[in-house]
C-alpha cells in the first residue's frame, strides 16, 4: 500500500453474513476504504478463462471474446500478446481459443475487460508467466534492502523463472530468501495447474478462480503496518489465520476473531458511515462544501465556500477551502471507489502559486490510495482533471439503483410545476366548462403544498376542488376524479 508522509494506524474489519462479505479499512479510526463481495453476484477480477474469440474489430483495434457469460468480454489490442506492432486481425482470428484474465468488471453498460497477459499475485511476488522481465516495486527505495532483493532474485530467477517474469512487491521489503523461494514454488505450481486445466477444458470455461475477498485482503493489504485484522466469521478467521501463519507467522497474532454481541460494523461506527456514501453534498470542517455527481464513466466534483468566510483575504480563504476540499475529495474517491475520469471544479484562485498548492495537496492526499492515479495541472478556471484506476463498480452504484420517480435525474417536478400541470389537465378534461366538483388524489406532502394554492386553482378552472392525500402515490403521480 502506498504511504503518505505520516504513517497511519491501520485496522481491517471483516463482516461476513449469509448474503455478503464487507471489508472496512480504518486509518487512525476513520473509515478510508470499503470492499464488497456478494453471494448473488460474481466477482470476476483475477479469474482466468479459456475463451473463444467471437468478433475481431480492426476499426477499433479490439476483439470481443466469450468467457461463458451472457455478455462477451472486451479485449483491446494493448492487452493482446504481441499486440504492439501487428494489427489485431493478424493476431486474433474468429473462433480462436485463447487464455484471458479479467482485469475489470462490467460497469454500467460496459462489459468486462480482459487481458492475455496473465498475472498471479502472491503476498511477496507477482508471477507474470507471459513476460520475462524481473523487477522490484518502485516503492522499495534504493539501498541495502533493494540490493538484497536484487541479489535474491538473481539467484532464484534461473531456477524458477524460465521464460517467465516476476515483480517483487512492496511487502517483500523484509522477506527472506526462503520465503521468496517458497512463494515462487507455490506460484509456479498454480501456473502449471492453470495450464493443465486449460489443455483439458472445453471453451469457454473457468480455469482459475482468484481468492475470495477476505483472503485477498490478507494477501494484498494485511502487513506489519496493520494493527489488527478483525473478523466476525469463524470460518474466515480460521482460513486467514492458517494462510498468515504459513506465509508471515509474525503477523498471526494480529488476526483476531470478533465475538461481541454488537455487530462489528456497528461497534466501530462503520454502518453509519456507509449510509453517508449516498450523499451528494458533503460539508467540510470549516463550512465549505463539495458536491459529488457520478456518471457512468465520469465524475464531476464541485467545491463551494459555503459558510466559510475566513479572517483574512478572499484569496487566502478560497485557497484554504480548496486545500481542505482536495483532502476530502481524495478520501471520498477512495472510500466510494470512484474511478475513471474525474473533474474537480475548485474555486477560482488568482495566484498560480496558490493553484499549485491545491494540486500538491491533492497529490499528497492520494498517496495512501492503492489505485493508480494520474493528476493533470490545474487550469486558470480552477479545474483539475484526473484519472483513477477502476476495476469494479463504485460503492454508490453497488448500493443503489436508478430512482423510479426521478428516472435517474436526481430531481422531480417542483410542487409549482405539478400544480400547473394538474391545472392544465383539469381544463383539458372539462373542456373549460365551469361548474361541478372535482377530487384530486396526490402524494401526502404534495397535497399539503397544493392546498395552499387551492383558491387559485379553483378560480382558474371554475370548479370546486377537493384535495385528498394517498401515501401509496408517488410524487409525480396523481388521479383526477369528476364528482
Amino acid at each position: 500500500m502506498k504511504k503518505g508522509n505520516k504513517p497511519a494506524k491501520v485496522e481491517i474489519l471483516a463482516n461476513t453474513s449469509f448474503e455478503e462479505t464487507r471489508i472496512a479499512i480504518m486509518e487512525d479510526g476513520r473509515l478510508s476504504e470499503l470492499s464488497w463481495e456478494r453471494r448473488g453476484s460474481q466477482n470476476l477480477v483475477g479469474n482466468v478463462y479459456k475463451a473463444v474469440v467471437e468478433n475481431v474489430l480492426p476499426g477499433i483495434s479490439s476483439a470481443f471474446v466469450n468467457i461463458g457469460y451472457e455478455k462477451n468480454a472486451y479485449l483491446y489490442i494493448s492487452d493482446v500478446l504481441g499486440g504492439d506492432k501487428e494489427p489485431i486481425d493478424r493476431l486474433l482470428k474468429k473462433n480462436e481459443e485463447i487464455m484471458v484474465q479479467v482485469v475489470k468488471e462490467a460497469i454500467g453498460t460496459k462489459g468486462m475487460k480482459v487481458a492475455m497477459d496473465i498475472t498471479l499475485p502472491g503476498r511477496y511476488l507477482v508471477l507474470t508467466p507471459k513476460q520475462s522481465f524481473v523487477g522490484i516495486s518502485k516503492n522499495i527505495p534504493e539501498g541495502e534492502k533493494r540490493d538484497k532483493l536484487n541479489a535474491i532474485m538473481s539467484k532464484l530467477a534461473p531456477k524458477y523463472l524460465t521464460e517467465m517474469g516476476c515483480i517483487v512487491r512492496t511487502e517483500a521489503e523484509d522477506a527472506t530468501e526462503d520465503e521468496l523461494e517458497k512463494e515462487l514454488k507455490f506460484l509456479n505450481r498454480t501456473w502449471d495447474s492453470i495450464c493443465k486445466r486449460y489443455q483439458e477444458s472445453r471453451s469457454p470455461s473457468l480455469v482459475h478462480k482468484d481468492m475470495d475477498l477476505v483472503m485477498q485482503v490478507a494477501r494484498d493489504i494485511f502487513s506489519e503496518d496493520t494493527a489488527i485484522y478483525l473478523l466476525d466469521n469463524k470460518e474466515d478467521f480460521d482460513n486467514v489465520q492458517d494462510f498468515v501463519t504459513k506465509i508471515s507467522p509474525d503477523l498471526s497474532e494480529k488476526v483476531k476473531l470478533y465475538t461481541a454481541k454488537t455487530p462489528i460494523f456497528t461497534a466501530f461506527n462503520v454502518e453509519a458511515k456507509i449510509e453517508d456514501i449516498r450523499k451528494t453534498k458533503l460539508n467540510l470542517p470549516n463550512g465549505g462544501t463539495i458536491i459529488i455527481q457520478e456518471a457512468e464513466s465520469l465524475c464531476a466534483i464541485d467545491v463551494n465556500t459555503g459558510k466559510f468566510t475566513g479572517s483574512k483575504s478572499q484569496e487566502e480563504t478560497v485557497t484554504h477551502t480548496n486545500i481542505e476540499a482536495a483532502q476530502e475529495v481524495a478520501h471520498q474517491l477512495r472510500l466510494r471507489n470512484i474511478g475513471g475520469i474525474i473533474v474537480i471544479d475548485f474555486i477560482d484562485m488568482k495566484k498560480a502559486s496558490n493553484r499549485q498548492k491545491v494540486v500538491e495537496a491533492l497529490a499528497d492526499a492520494v498517496q495512501r490510495d492503492r489505485a493508480k492515479i494520474r493528476i493533470l495541472p490545474i487550469t486558470r478556471l480552477g479545474l483539475v482533471e484526473m484519472t483513477r484506476e477502476r476495476k469494479r463498480e463504485s460503492t454508490a452504484s453497488l448500493l443503489s439503483e436508478e430512482c423510479p420517480e426521478c428516472r435517474g435525474s436526481g430531481r422531480v417536478l417542483s410542487a409549482e410545476s405539478m400544480r400547473i400541470k394538474i391545472q392544465r389537465e383539469i381544463k383539458n378534461l372539462t373542456l373549460g366548462r365551469p361548474g361541478g366538483n372535482l377530487r384530486v388524489v396526490l402524494h401526502p406532502i404534495l397535497a399539503e403544498r397544493i392546498k395552499q394554492k387551492q383558491e387559485v386553482i379553483e378560480r382558474n378552472v371554475h370548479r370546486n376542488l377537493k384535495i385528498q392525500s394517498d401515501p401509496q402515490m408517488t410524487w409525480e403521480d396523481y388521479r383526477l376524479v369528476l364528482e
